[in-house]
């Protein structure tokens, strides 16, 4: 039981964690056959883990129904609109009161006349929210508060007209901004991401990372 638990999936991790790093270095065409083959049954499993992780979303909104705990409304909300979603994907034959033009269905009906003004409700209320925390944040208490207050106030000046009708300082200094410093910083940070995601691949290929096993890293 062991063998099929711990010692198989590694060992299928092992074999084909390095054959994916192979092939990327290997010109030959059978391996970039391999490699499209392999791209392929990626597609596949990843299909197989969306309707795992749908089950398990829905799964977890009906046990908070059953059990009525705080907010399980919107746990109700959430399983009826994708209920109603899929039905329609599935009987969207462009036709009906719910077809304003030729070949849309009552799913595009639904998307652009309520998700879409939904969304546009949630992120202008949002916009509020973040200048809100923005306004907490950036509160001048130390130099390196200041210094990101400054930056901030030009790169927002920089990039709405008033602060082009005020000078032209304000969009050349918010390119600056976002050309040199905050692209360096960014890059920086994309490098260590690459480092970290290599590191972990290697730690998972050679066995040292068993979380996805489940049980933790014994």
């Amino acid at each position: 039981m062991l063998f099929f638990s711990r010692t198989l999936p590694l060992a299928v991790a092992f074999v084909f964690g390095i054959l994916g790093i192979a092939i990327y270095y290997i010109p030959h065409g059978q391996a970039q056959n391999f490699e499209r083959e392999m791209s392929l049954w990626v597609r596949i499993i990843f299909a197989f883990s969306y309707l795992l992780g749908l089950y398990s979303l829905l799964n977890l909104h009906w046990q908070r129904i059953r059990q009525q705990v705080a907010g399980w409304g919107y746990s109700f909300v959430a399983i009826f609109s994708f209920a109603v979603m899929m039905f329609f994907v599935a009987y969207n034959d462009g036709e009906g009161p719910f077809a304003p033009q030729a070949g849309a269905g009552a799913y595009k009906w639904i998307f652009d006349y309520i998700h879409l003004p939904c969304a546009g409700t949630m992120f202008s209320i949002l916009a509020f929210f973040i200048a809100s925390a923005a306004y907490r944040t950036f509160r001048a208490r130390t130099p390196e508060a200041a210094l990101l207050l400054v930056a901030a106030v030009i790169v927002m000046l920089g990039r709405v007209p008033i602060g082009q009708e005020l000078s032209e300082f304000f969009p050349q200094a918010t390119d600056w901004l976002l050309n040199v410093p905050n692209l360096a910083a960014k890059r920086g940070i994309l490098l260590g991401v690459s480092l970290g995601a290599i590191a972990t691949s290697l730690r998972i290929i050679f066995g040292i990372e068993r979380a996805y096993l489940g049980g933790g890293d014994e």
